[in-house]
Formats: structure tokens, C-alpha cells, sequence
């Protein structure tokens, strides 16, 4: 028999322990690490996810200043989002058929070459959309086939680990690249020595990449006629799995609120990415590329939520956790509009105390409701994100998390092409009190319609947890009848639910 890397003989998957066992999670983390193979792919990952998100950085600050147009942001944002939703169907069709890693080299090459010719570019604002467009197109075919590799290379035992690894990887990426890496490099060296960093950068994940294993299952030859069939069938059976997921979803009001609130925050960025740089020239009187000044500030308050709800989210009832993040992101993008105005005031206020000019600026309450924002995000998107696992039957949870980037890729697009248009016409100020808005009528109607599910709460099983006032006058106002329908207690001292956490 011959040695497959990974741990692998003849292609299949190694086990440990006894026959028919299923293998034990090591439980060194870091030990999947020591395959060559899987390190490789990870360095690779580690360079393409930095390098993507420092990229995104630089042409989100140059693009701005060359255009002075929100709307020319948006059309920049659109080039990255639009191939994810367009090509991802025929993706998954040739990543199937061809050799994984010869598309990994070779994607990553041509991302390269692209970026090389963007420094070429110079200004020219046509030739860098259609580069990132093809930038973002070679994307989607290398996401699907990076990830069709990890259970070639790694030990069937080590799935989880290496897969949570690569998770926390694309989540770290960003602040690595977009909050630290992709600004220091911009200020200090400039947008072409930033271009030329990440071309090096896609070279290197090509070199990692070529050390890969290729074969197995790989490099079925097709014909033209046969590979735009299979495109065909493939984009129909995912329009299908769209079609069946918007209407399961529609008859589940919980699994959409879920989706809504997913939905809704993932737009929110892109809406900051879209404004953040002019607004920080027009109304903090900052140059573009120091948008970062509000970046980290925010970056800092996602990392505390994240750390807030892991220790403390499983005694709070999650949708109303959710609905007072969404109540605090409204408020703070209506004070966030308001900042100018709101700073010139309290600098005009007399105390003999302290001196409230200083303290008072622009530029420091906008990095405070920065934070502050992203502390709100997390407490909205996360418990959102875990709502939508929870309330998922198994029998449909797959072809629900099949369409749902599909479905938050949709309505992120949406919010990047209007408030662009909008925040020329009107101004960034308008479009973002606006969207402060539309956000505290989502929370308030949450509050008013969404009445929260069974189990709600996450706190350990058998203590007792506050009774939610919210819940008890909605239960209370509907009849036992409805309760029981409900599957809910109709106890009224409970709110309509039993005081014991969910498992």
C-alpha cells in the first residue's frame, strides 16, 4: 500500500483506535499543525485571507481619495460581493472535476499577476474594478477547492481541530489585515508598496499550495458541451435549494427574525466600509487612509462582546440579548450622525471640573461610539448566528446553511448600492442616521412580534433565571390556549415559559 500524506493510505480517511470506532479528537490543538501537507494549506490560507482584507483596506482608501465618491466605494465593494453570488455555482462543479490543487496554484498565481497589474494601473479607475472583479472571480473557485483539500491532507481525527483552526484563521485575517497590517503598511510605505506586499503574498500561497497533494478524485476531463451542462444543472439545483430554503424559511417566523438579524448586521458593515473613509475626511477632518483611527476602536469592541457572551451569554436570554443590540447600534448611528454638532455642544459647556474641550472632540466621541459599536455587532450577529443552529431542524438545516451566504451575500449588496448614491446626494450624515433608524425599528418590532422561542434562555441546566418582564405581559396577554399551541408554559409567574434554562 502506498502512503498517502495526512496520515492516509489508498486514499482513505485513517483511523485510530478500534475498528468501527469513531476516532478521538486529539487533543493537542496545535499538533495538526506538525503535517506538512495541512501547514502548508494553512500558510496558505494565512497569506491569501491577510493579504485579501489589507487589499480591501488599501482600495477601499484609495478609491476614495481618487474619486471623492461614496458611489465610487460602492461599486468597489460590488466587484468583491458580486462573483461570490454569481459564479459560486459553477465553481463547485469544476472544483469537483479538476485537480484541487492545480486550481489552488493556479488561482492564486493569477490573483497575484492581477494585483501586480493594479500597481500597473496607476489611477485608472475602469481597469482596477474589472481587476478586482477577476480577483474576486478566481475567489470563488479557490475557497471551495481549499476546502475540498483539508480532508485530504489531514487525519480523519483531526478534522475538527483543523477545521476550527481555519476558522478562527479567516475571522483573525480580519483584524490582522483590515485593522493593523493593511493600515500601518498604507501610512508608512503606500498604497503601491501595499499592492506589491500582497502580490508577493498570493506568490507565496501559490508556492505553499504547489507542495500539496494532487489525484484523488481529481482531473476528470470534461468537454465543453459537458462542462456547460454541468454549469446548468448546477445553477438550476441551486436556485432550487434557494427557492426551498426562502420558503421554509417564510413559514418559520423564528428562522427568519434569525436571518433578519444576520442579515442586517452583515449589511451594516458593508454600509462602514462604504462611508467610512469619506467620512472620516469630511467629518473628522482626517485623511482617508486614517479611517483606521475608527477600525480598531471598533475592532477592540467586537473582540470584548465575543469575549462578554462567552463568559457571561449563557444567562441571558438570547433574543432579547439581540434586540438590545440592535436598540444600542440604532442609537449610536443616530449619535454618530450627530457627532459634529454633538461635540461643538459639549465643548461649549462650562465646568469648573475638568476641561470639556479636550475630552469632548470629534474625534474622540466618534472612536468611543466606535467601540461601542462593535461591542453592539457581537451581541447581535453571534447569538443570532447560534439562534439559527439551534432552531434548525436537522432534516433542513443543511439546505438552509447551503443558501444562507447566498441569502446574506443578497442583502448585503443592497445596502452597498444604495447608500453610496444616497450619501452623494444627501450625505453620509443622512444615510447614516437612516440606517440608525431602520435598525431601532427592526429591534422594536422584534420586540413587539417576535416572540421569544422555548429555551431561550442559556443558562445551565436546572438553575433558575430571571423572569423576562418583556415575555410575561406578551404571554399574559395571549390565552392559555395560544401558550400551549406554542409549546410554552402558560404559567403566567413564569412569563409563559419555565424558569429553567434551556440544556
Amino acid at each position: 500500500m502506498t502512503d498517502v500524506p495526512g496520515g492516509r493510505t489508498d486514499g482513505v480517511p485513517a483511523t485510530s483506535g478500534e475498528p468501527g470506532r469513531y476516532p478521538i479528537e486529539q487533543a493537542r490543538a496545535l499538533g495538526v499543525l506538525r503535517n506538512r501537507h495541512f501547514l502548508a494549506l494553512w500558510l496558505s490560507q494565512v497569506a491569501t485571507q491577510v493579504g485579501g482584507n489589507m487589499v480591501l483596506y488599501g482600495l477601499t482608501i484609495a478609491i476614495a481619495g481618487l474619486s471623492s465618491s461614496y458611489s465610487a466605494v460602492s461599486l468597489l465593494f460590488l466587484t468583491f460581493l458580486l462573483p461570490a453570488v454569481v459564479f459560486s455555482p459553477v465553481a463547485g462543479v469544476y472544483v469537483d472535476r479538476l485537480d484541487r490543487r492545480l486550481i489552488l496554484v493556479v488561482t492564486n498565481a493569477l490573483r497575484a499577476v492581477a494585483f501586480v497589474a493594479m500597481l500597473l494601473a496607476g489611477d485608472n479607475l475602469p481597469v482596477i474594478y474589472l481587476l478586482s472583479l477577476f480577483v474576486a472571480t478566481s475567489t470563488t473557485f479557490f475557497v471551495p477547492a481549499e476546502s475540498a483539500m483539508i480532508p485530504r491532507v489531514v487525519h480523519r481525527d483531526q478534522l475538527i481541530t483543523a477545521n476550527g483552526l481555519f476558522l478562527f484563521t479567516l475571522n483573525a485575517s480580519f483584524g490582522i489585515g483590515f485593522t493593523m497590517a493593511g493600515p500601518l503598511l498604507l501610512i508608512l510605505a503606500g498604497y503601491h508598496a501595499l499592492l506589491l506586499v500582497v502580490a508577493v503574498l498570493y506568490g507565496a500561497a501559490a508556492l505553499f499550495c504547489f507542495t500539496l497533494p494532487s489525484g484523488e478524485g481529481a482531473a476528470i476531463q470534461l468537454s465543453a458541451g459537458e462542462a456547460v451542462a454541468e454549469a446548468e444543472v448546477a445553477v438550476a439545483s441551486t436556485f432550487g435549494q434557494l427557492r426551498e430554503g426562502i420558503a421554509y424559511i417564510r413559514t418559520e417566523p423564528r428562522i427568519s427574525w434569525s436571518l433578519t438579524y444576520l442579515a442586517v448586521s452583515s449589511s451594516l458593515i458593508g454600509v462602514l466600509g462604504v462611508l467610512g473613509p469619506l467620512f472620516a475626511q469630511r467629518a473628522l477632518a482626517l485623511r482617508p487612509q486614517d479611517f483606521v483611527v475608527v477600525v480598531i476602536p471598533l475592532f477592540a469592541g467586537l473582540i470584548l462582546g465575543i469575549l462578554l457572551l462567552n463568559q457571561y451569554g449563557r444567562y441571558l436570554p438570547r433574543r432579547r440579548v439581540i434586540e438590545g443590540g440592535l436598540l444600542a447600534l440604532a442609537t449610536l448611528l443616530v449619535l454618530l450622525s450627530v457627532a459634529g454638532p454633538l461635540s461643538r455642544f459639549l465643548a461649549g459647556v462650562e465646568t469648573g471640573l475638568v476641561d470639556l474641550g479636550a475630552v469632548v472632540s470629534l474625534l474622540s466621541i466618534v472612536t468611543v461610539l466606535g467601540f461601542l459599536a462593535g461591542l453592539a455587532y457581537a451581541v447581535v450577529a453571534i447569538p443570532a448566528q447560534t439562534q439559527l443552529q439551534e432552531e434548525l431542524h436537522e432534516d433542513i438545516r443543511g439546505r438552509v446553511f447551503g443558501v444562507l451566504n447566498m441569502l446574506l451575500s443578497l442583502a448585503a449588496l443592497v445596502p452597498i448600492v444604495i447608500v453610496g448614491p444616497l450619501a452623494d446626494r444627501l450625505g453620509s450624515e443622512v444615510v447614516i442616521f437612516g440606517s440608525g433608524v431602520a435598525v431601532g425599528l427592526l429591534g422594536l418590532g422584534s420586540i413587539v412580534a417576535a416572540h421569544p422561542p422555548v429555551g431561550i434562555s442559556a443558562a445551565p441546566h436546572g438553575r433558575h433565571v430571571p423572569v423576562d418582564p418583556l415575555s410575561a405581559s406578551f404571554s399574559l396577554s395571549r390565552g392559555p390556549d395560544e401558550l400551549e399551541a406554542e409549546g410554552e408554559d402558560a404559567d403566567p409567574a413564569t412569563g409563559g415559559r419555565s424558569a429553567v434554562g434551556g440544556p
